[in-house]
């Protein structure tokens, strides 16, 4: 009997270990993976062996049809197996089939995107720009889309990730809604150039304005409840200009949102909002306290010469035995990198640490890494990508580590095999030899040298980010989507889906059309019957295979629940200086 309890006893223990192996899903939900913006990803299969001998999987179709300027995403656990979800500036949302590629469904009536009629700008078409986020509960999916017609206006969507309809309440007009103390949101003057964020249940969209800094616009973020989309929040610059130009959007630590603000104009002197880390609460709310911001003391020198100090977006980074441990990372097109205390930003003051990283720091985004070596974050150079170390000090600083020539300009992302070893830094030579490069993390050394003339790319672009899931690293440019897969990765492996819908209550209803916010040529279509696709089958060496099970789809939604609007802080006045002509964004 007893060696039966004992055999009985390590059967259930075998089952339970499979359990969660059986049901762990791999998702990529936002831009750099993280809500800290830290580009970073766990995948046991990327050894530096592995990674050594990647290769583009030239059966992977990936065909979409428009400019690309956002990362994709990856999400599993719908009856449709693994996707991979794309959108371009056309206004074309897509999802496609993670082992071949194929389309899933897809989107292409949201409304003509903007070819015409913006006083400045250098992104033509302007449509969906901004990379879009999935909150898993609901599986729904939201993203910015600017759409032609009289006026030019920002849609804010919600669709079904798995089908594609739009979900009830959806969209929602940022003209009709979005203000702060008595702003009003001008859709003409702003761009939408950073990735969305979802922090308990609000979605939140940065604005900046557009390349040349034409017409009256402010830097920007907006929060929409998402059980609740007529719940909308804002909070922008007090100053013209300010705007939020770095392409992660917002950065958050589970409860606040950092953003940081470029140039201003007509100030006189009186900081209202530019040059500066700004941390906002739930919302957004901002306090106005010195706790809540940072900006230089040369802020003011910074506005007049058009040098911003949100050249990148914020990133989080924790460094273990510093003081302070919490960072936030601004990265200027001073060429200045700058941490500061996240929890106390400290008002117009020296930040906590400080060093001439580059010549010039422009739009791409960062990533941050943790090794047995340190502490280290990564960016795109002048002409080389770099990396340097935050010491664990008190007060921490800035060293350098190491740094990599190569041809092209695109945004790093990172990956280890549990969180510290192995780390490899990945960027893709964009608009230069439109290859994928990487690079160890603790020393540089070329790892993947950027393959045959198999793996050469075409429409690669400077703010792209690749990403990372299950053996596979993929990379949206103009008009396709890239696999590349280790070896004996084989394609994504198929999971459960019994726990993804749990939470959620209502069902998706057909696409909503916005004939009521005044836009001309912006009535959505039904949303095309999705084609099928085969779900994949192959089987990853790091997981077992299992076969996925429909499940119904679903959103989610609440009772609505108001919330105050933001307390007004103080505007300063001052005398008017004239508007300086800056030169072109990049």
């Amino acid at each position: 009997m007893t060696r039966l309890i004992f055999i009985v006893a390590i059967l259930i223990l075998a089952l339970c270990d499979l359990v969660p192996r059986a049901s762990a899903q791999v998702n990529v939900t936002q831009k750099n993976n993280n809500p800290s913006r830290d580009g970073l990803y766990i995948d046991a299969a990327f050894t530096p062996g592995n990674a050594a001998n990647l290769v583009r999987d030239l059966n992977f179709d990936g065909t979409i049809v428009g400019n690309v300027h956002a990362q994709p995403l990856y999400i599993e656990g719908g009856p449709n197996g693994p996707m991979i979800i794309t959108v371009t500036a056309s206004n074309n949302i897509y999802a496609l089939n993670a082992s071949t590629g194929a389309v899933i469904w897809q989107r292409t009536d949201i409304g003509p995107a903007v070819t015409s009629g913006l006083p400045c700008g250098n992104i033509n078409p302007a449509g969906t720009i901004g990379t879009p986020v999935v909150d898993l509960a609901s599986r729904s999916l939201f993203f910015d889309a600017l759409i032609a017609g009289s006026p030019i206006k920002h849609f804010i969507y919600s669709l079904n990730v798995d089908t594609g309809a739009t979900n009830a309440g959806w969209p929602v007009d940022l003209n009709a809604t979005a203000s702060y103390n008595g702003i009003p949101f001008v859709s003409l003057a702003q761009e939408n150039r950073g990735a969305l964020a979802l922090v308990n249940g609000i979605v939140y969209m940065t604005y900046s304005g557009y390349a040349g800094d034409c017409g009256n616009y402010h830097g920007w973020v907006v929060g929409v409840d998402i059980n609740n989309p007529t719940n909308v929040h804002g909070w922008a610059t007090t100053a013209l200009g300010g705007g939020i130009w770095g392409h992660s959007g917002v950065a958050s630590d589970g409860t606040n949102m950092f953003v940081i603000t470029g140039n201003t104009f007509n100030t006189g002197g009186n900081w209202m909002g530019g040059e500066a880390i700004i941390r906002l609460q739930a919302g957004p709310t901002w306090t106005g306290q010195s706790t809540d911001y940072w900006a230089p003391t040369n802020w003011f020198s910074l506005d007049q010469s058009d040098t911003d100090l949100g050249g990148v977006s914020a990133m989080l980074i924790d460094v273990p035995g510093a003081t302070p441990s919490q960072l936030v990372l601004a990265l200027g097109k001073d060429g200045n990198a700058y941490l500061l205390n996240r929890n106390n930003l400290g008002g117009i003051a020296a930040p906590a640490a400080q060093l001439a990283v580059d010549g010039t720091i422009r739009g791409q985004s960062s990533a941050t890494y943790r090794t047995n070596q340190g502490t280290y974050f990564v960016f795109r150079g002048s002409n080389e990508i770099k990396a340097y170390k935050i010491t664990a000090t008190n007060p921490p600083s800035i060293v350098f580590a190491w740094s990599a020539s190569q041809t092209g300009q695109g945004s790093p992302w990172v990956t280890t095999t549990d969180g510290t070893n192995n780390a490899i830094v990945w960027v893709v030579g964009a608009q230069g030899d439109q290859r994928l490069h990487g690079y160890n993390g603790d020393t540089g050394a070329v790892v993947y040298a950027g393959g045959g003339a198999n793996e050469l790319m075409t429409g690669t672009r400077k703010w792209n980010s690749g990403m990372v899931a299950r053996g596979s690293i993929y990379v949206a440019n103009d008009n396709r989507v890239y696999a590349f897969r280790v070896p004996g990765g084989g394609t994504p492996t198929p999971t459960p889906t019994a726990t993804a819908t749990g939470t959620a209550t209502a069902t998706a209803t057909p696409i909503v059309t916005p004939t009521a916010t005044g836009t001309a040529t912006a009535t959505a279509t039904p949303i095309v019957t999705p084609t099928p696709t085969a779900t994949a089958t192959a089987t990853s060496t790091a997981l077992p295979s299992v076969t996925p099970t429909p499940t119904a789809t679903a959103t989610a939604s609440g009772s609505p629940t108001p919330t105050p609007r933001p307390t007004p802080t103080p505007r300063f006045h001052a005398t008017p200086r004239p508007r300086p002509s800056p030169p072109p964004r990049p």
